[in-house]
């Protein structure tokens, strides 16, 4: 079986198309789990080209497949969703939706989906292995994730890739790295009961604001006393509610934050060690506090041998020179962790700063990734499967 790449003289033919049609998506974002206009708009793009398509899969996901029934399948998968922030970049086609905006990339993953799938259909499918794209809803609020392998999207898959803009590195550069890229991710929530009364006389009450105070601070000096500070934890808290008016001690303090960990054996066991020590701070103080610990996605781990597959088709299309090693993972989460649990895969960075200037940081309403990156991220992904594929067929030969 000889794959041949015809991604050079496909892609450009239609890039400008996609540039357009993430224009498009851009300036129409929808928030997780409302990505109904998005989907349709994918799932027509699909289908016009010759995929099979199945909508609805994770609530407001799309599965596409393509090429020959039999045999190992690859997978990619991109996500849909916007963040509800407001956009300042003064584009012309920027969000038309107030308060919503895609300034994580994923409008611009989309397209690579939709790019990837196109130079596939022109393609003989019966001289392909089986692939699937997973264009995915919820991804900002780490669910999606979780609802389309409920609904059996990554059955059947050998390998998954995935790809994340990375406003770091300039456009025409992709970042990689082996074993973890980013962290696992919890929620934390702690209600502190005290006992109310007049601000005047805070000696005859428990003051929960002053104990939640206290809870704040001592979680972070607990952290670097009593763990390992060769395993990074961060507890960071980004919510606080409480008090009725500026005279009265409250009685209840309602604190909500994030806790990111890159090991996954001490992740394990940090809700029980933020319980008990967030309980010993709020009694030795005469107040109780109830905690509940929510993951939200395990870490990325990216398996060595795709990883490595990614880094030689990257090289050999944009250079040695524009391929990068990441040497530190993120603390930043992302639940493509969900498909990895049962499938091997790999998450490469996507560059998107300009050549000459500065890109905003993701989540940032000034954010605005270089569309030139789109081509790279095609070509890449591209070139990755269609190496994945004579891998495959190697393997089968010589078994035989």
């Amino acid at each position: 079986m000889t794959f041949i790449n015809r991604s050079e003289i496909s892609l450009k033919s239609f890039l400008p198309e996609l540039i357009e049609l993430r224009r498009h998506l851009h300036s129409h974002p929808e928030l997780s789990g409302a990505e109904h206009q998005t989907a349709a708009l994918v799932a027509g793009e699909l289908r016009k080209c010759g995929w099979t398509v199945r909508e609805s899969i994770g609530r407001t996901g799309v599965v596409a497949e393509f090429g020959n029934k039999k045999g190992p399948m690859v997978g990619l998968r991109v996500d849909m969703d916007a963040l509800p922030i407001e956009e300042k970049t003064g584009l012309p086609y920027s969000s038309l939706t107030k308060g919503v905006m895609h300034a994580c990339g994923h409008d611009l993953h989309t397209c690579i989906g939709i790019g990837v799938a196109r130079l596939f259909a022109a393609q003989d499918p019966n001289q392909l292995n089986r692939i699937r794209i997973l264009f995915q809803p919820a991804e900002e609020i780490a669910s999606g994730a979780k609802w389309m392998k409920k609904d059996g999207a990554i059955k059947g898959l050998d390998a998954l890739f995935g790809v994340h803009v990375y406003p770091e590195l300039p456009s025409g550069h992709v970042g990689i790295r082996s074993g973890i890229l980013t962290s696992a991710a919890g929620k934390l929530e702690i209600e502190v009961i005290g006992d109310g009364g007049h601000g005047a006389r805070p000696h005859q009450t428990v003051d929960s604001i002053w104990i939640a105070a206290k809870i704040i601070s001592e979680i972070q000096e607990s952290i670097s006393r009593q763990l390992d500070a060769l395993l990074p934890v961060v507890v960071s808290f980004g919510k606080i509610e409480g008090g009725k008016a500026f005279n009265i001690i409250s009685d209840r303090v309602r604190l909500l934050g994030t806790v990111r960990c890159l090991d996954t054996k001490l992740n394990s066991v940090l809700p029980n060690w933020l319980e008990s020590r967030v309980k010993s701070i709020a009694s030795s103080l005469g107040a109780e506090a109830l905690v509940t610990y929510t993951p939200i996605a395990p870490p990325v781990f990216n398996d060595s041998y795709l990883t490595g597959l990614v880094q030689e088709c990257a090289e050999n299309l944009l250079g040695k020179e524009n391929v990068t090693q990441l040497d530190m993972p993120s603390l930043g989460a992302e639940d493509f962790a969900e498909f990895l649990e049962d499938v091997p895969g790999t998450m490469f960075r996507l560059g998107v700063a300009p050549q000459n200037g500065n890109c905003a940081p993701l989540h940032n309403g000034f954010f605005a990734p270089d569309e030139r990156s789109l081509e790279v991220g095609i070509n890449v992904i591209f070139s990755t499967f269609l190496a994945w594929m004579e891998n495959q067929e190697i393997t089968k030969q010589s078994k035989n």
